[in-house]
C-alpha cells in the first residue's frame, strides 16, 4: 500500500511471490482461530501464536545482522503502532467468530480506503476525485454487505458486523503512523517488536481474564471468545495451535519482505488473493458461500480497492507504508 523511490535492489518477482505466500498464510492463520473459536479464547491463541512466531522471527533476525538489529530509537512509536495492531486484530477475529469468513475478510479490504482518506488530515496529502470517487463506491459496497434495511438475525448482529470496519480503521491509522516513522528495521526486527506486544497485551487479558470469570452468564459467541477461561488444547487441537504459530511466523517475515523487494504498486494488489481463498476455506470447511448480495458488495470493495492502488501507480504517489504489517 506505499511506495517509494525504486532502488536497484527492487525485485518484483520476488515480491509477488512473498506477498502470496504470505496472504495464503493470513487466510490459514484467519480459518484456524475461526476453527478454534468456539472453544479456545483469543487471547490464549494470540499468546500461544505470537510465542512460537517470536520464536522464529529471531531465527530469521540472526540471518538478517542480529540482536543489533532490534535497536531503536522510537521505541514508544514501535509500541503505538503494536498496540493499533492489536485492536485490528481483536476487532476481526472477534467478529470472526459469528460472520462467515468471506464476509469478514472482504469488510476488512475497506483499509486501503481508509489509508486513501487519512492521508489527507494526516499526511497532508491531495486525493482527487477519482479516488475519492473509488472510496465512496467502496464504503457503498460496505453498505450493501452490512444491509442495514435488513433486520439482522442470529449472533452476527449491530455493532458485530461493523467490527471489520473498526479493524481496517485501526489497521489504516497503523500504517499512517508507519508511513511517518520511516521505518527502516530488518523484516525480523519488525515481526518481532509486533510479536513482542501481541504478547505482552495477550499475558495481561490472561492475568485479568484468564480464568473464564467474567464469562459466567455471557452467552454471545464474540464476547465468550474474548472473556472464557484459557485451557490446555485438546488432542489434534495441538497440531492446530502449534500450526498457528508456525503461520504467524510467515505471515510476519513474509509480508515485510514482499514489500521491501519491490515497490506497493506491484505488490498490494496481489493482497486480494486472500478473498478468494476466504471464499474456499468458508465452502471447504463451514458450508458458508456469500449470497449474491454480499458477492455485489465484495465486487464493489475490491473493485474500489483495485482502482486505488493502480491510480497510486499511475500517480507515484505513496499512500502507506513500504513495509507494512499485517493484521496477523
Amino acid at each position: 500500500m506505499t511506495t517509494a523511490a525504486p532502488s536497484h535492489t527492487d525485485n518484483p518477482v520476488k515480491g509477488i511471490l512473498f506477498i502470496v505466500l504470505g496472504m495464503t498464510a493470513i487466510s490459514v492463520n484467519d480459518m484456524l482461530i475461526k476453527q478454534l473459536s468456539g472453544d479456545y479464547p483469543l487471547h490464549q491463541m494470540i499468546f500461544v501464536r505470537s510465542a512460537i512466531g517470536i520464536a522464529f522471527s529471531v531465527v530469521f533476525l540472526q540471518l538478517e545482522g542480529g540482536f543489533a538489529a532490534l535497536k531503536t530509537d522510537r521505541p514508544w512509536a514501535h509500541l503505538m503502532r503494536g498496540l493499533l495492531l492489536v485492536v485490528a486484530n481483536m476487532a476481526y477475529f472477534t467478529a470472526l467468530a459469528v460472520m462467515p469468513l468471506a464476509n469478514a475478510t472482504a469488510l476488512f479490504f475497506v483499509a486501503p480506503l481508509f489509508i486513501t482518506l487519512l492521508s489527507i488530515p494526516l499526511l497532508g496529502e491531495t486525493v482527487g476525485a477519482r479516488r475519492i470517487s473509488a472510496v465512496v463506491v467502496g464504503f457503498a459496497g460496505v453498505i450493501v454487505m452490512l444491509a442495514p434495511w435488513e433486520q439482522a438475525q442470529g449472533a452476527a448482529t449491530g455493532l458485530v458486523l461493523l467490527l471489520p470496519v473498526l479493524s481496517a480503521f485501526t489497521y489504516a491509522l497503523m500504517q499512517m503512523l508507519t508511513r511517518r516513522l520511516g521505518v527502516t528495521s530488518q523484516a525480523s526486527a519488525m515481526a518481532i517488536y509486533i510479536q513482542g506486544t501481541f504478547l505482552i497485551v495477550s499475558a495481561v487479558f490472561w492475568v485479568i481474564a484468564g480464568d473464564g470469570r467474567y464469562a459466567e452468564g455471557v452467552e454471545h459467541p464474540s464476547l465468550r471468545f474474548l472473556l472464557t477461561a484459557w485451557r490446555w488444547p485438546e488432542g489434534g487441537d495441538v497440531v492446530l495451535f502449534l500450526l498457528l504459530g508456525c503461520v504467524a511466523a510467515v505471515v510476519g517475515y513474509s509480508m515485510s519482505q514482499a514489500y521491501r523487494s519491490a515497490p506497493a504498486a506491484t505488490v498490494a494488489p496481489f493482497e486480494y488473493v486472500a478473498l478468494p481463498m476466504a471464499i474456499l476455506w468458508g465452502w471447504m470447511i463451514w458450508g458458508e458461500l456469500p449470497n449474491a448480495q454480499a458477492f455485489g458488495g465484495i465486487a464493489l470493495i475490491v473493485g474500489a480497492g483495485l482502482y486505488v492502488f493502480l491510480r497510486e501507480g499511475v500517480l507515484k504517489r505513496a499512500v502507506a507504508t513500504r513495509r507494512p504489517i499485517r493484521r496477523y
